[in-house]
C-alpha cells in the first residue's frame, strides 16, 4: 500500500538521492531550479510517496513570482519536481502525488496561479494547465516555450520574468 506522506516525514538525504535517480545528477543547472534558488519548497503542498518504508515518489512546489514588465508582481507556485523511482514509472504514483499537491494548494488559498515546465499532452489533459497566457514569460535559462505551463484564475499574461519570491511562504 503506498502510503502519502508531508515531505518533512521523509529525511531530505533520501528525496536528493531519488531525485538524482529520477533527473539525474546534474538537475540542479536546469531552468526550473532557477526560477526557484534559494527558496525552500512550501511544506504544506510538498508530499512524499512511501510503500514498504521505501520512498517512491515525491513532489515539491516552490513559492515563486511573476515579475511583470509593466510592474505586477504576482505571487506563484511552481509545482515540481514530480519523482517517481525509476522501477515504479508509469504506475500512477506522479499523478497520484500532483493530485494531492494541488489539493492542498486549493484548500490553502494558493491555487490562482500555478506554474511548471513539463509535458504539455500530459499536464494539460489531467491536470488543466496549459501554455495560453505564457508566451511573453522570461525565464533564468533555456526552456521549450510549449513546456511552460500554467493554471489558475491569477496566472499573469503579458511580458515578465519567473523569479524565486522575495517573501516566501512558510
Amino acid at each position: 500500500m503506498i502510503e502519502v506522506l508531508p515531505i518533512a516525514a521523509v529525511a531530505p538525504a533520501a528525496v536528493e538521492q531519488l531525485l538524482d535517480r529520477a533527473f539525474g545528477t546534474d538537475r540542479h543547472g536546469r531552468t526550473a531550479y532557477k526560477i526557484r534558488e534559494g527558496m525552500r519548497a512550501i511544506p504544506a503542498l510538498s508530499f512524499a510517496a512511501v510503500e514498504a518504508g521505501a520512498l517512491i515518489g515525491t513532489i515539491q512546489c516552490w513559492p515563486i513570482r511573476f515579475a511583470g514588465d509593466d510592474g505586477r508582481d504576482v505571487a506563484m507556485v511552481q509545482l515540481g519536481p514530480v519523482a517517481v523511482a525509476p522501477d515504479r514509472q508509469q504506475a500512477g504514483i506522479g499523478r497520484m502525488l500532483t493530485m494531492r499537491a494541488l489539493a492542498a494548494a486549493e484548500a490553502a488559498g494558493l491555487a490562482d496561479a500555478l506554474t511548471l515546465i513539463g509535458d504539455p499532452e500530459y499536464y494539460s489533459r489531467f491536470f488543466g494547465f496549459d501554455a495560453a497566457r505564457t508566451a511573453d514569460w522570461r525565464v533564468p535559462g533555456p526552456v521549450e516555450r510549449h513546456r511552460l505551463l500554467a493554471r489558475g484564475a491569477n496566472v499573469p499574461i503579458g511580458a515578465g520574468v519567473l523569479a524565486p519570491r522575495i517573501a516566501a511562504l512558510a
